[in-house]
């Protein structure tokens, strides 16, 4: 099967997969070849895919997954490869988002704080081949 995940700058991945995990607004949800099709909202997180033996990871901050005729295509406004994220500038966004979120100002846009978080820790994850 086939899958491309594009944003609105540029295509970030392009080829042929075994197997497709990624997260909707509803849940986690992974794709085989042959699977019916299907269409959902991506949450904030991690795409895996899995080409033979290896694994790569991609962050995907919302968008639209669909996949017809053994053809996947993401949709989403920032997608990077886990290997493209820096890590201590990753780091340094996650510590500056839990510390807006303790804060007791009722000033702070809390979900607009707590996208920042989820923003954070899904490049770590993608750094990290998921180990965070």
């Amino acid at each position: 099967m086939h899958l491309k995940i594009i944003t609105h700058e540029k295509v970030v991945f392009d080829g042929n997969v075994d197997e497709i995990y990624s997260k909707s607004t509803e849940g986690e949800f992974g794709i085989l070849k042959g699977h019916v099709p299907f269409m959902t909202a991506l949450g904030i997180g991690i795409t895996k895919i899995v080409q033979g033996n290896e694994i790569k990871l991609f962050t995907t901050m919302g968008g639209i997954f669909q996949f017809q005729n053994d053809e996947g295509l993401i949709l989403t406004k920032n997608a990077e490869s886990g290997e493209e994220i820096d890590e201590s500038r990753a780091k340094n966004a996650l510590e500056r988002a839990k510390a807006r979120l303790a804060e007791n100002d009722a000033s702070i846009d809390a979900k607009r704080a707590e996208a920042a978080l989820a923003r954070a820790m899904a490049r770590l994850k993608a750094k990290m081949n998921g180990k965070i």
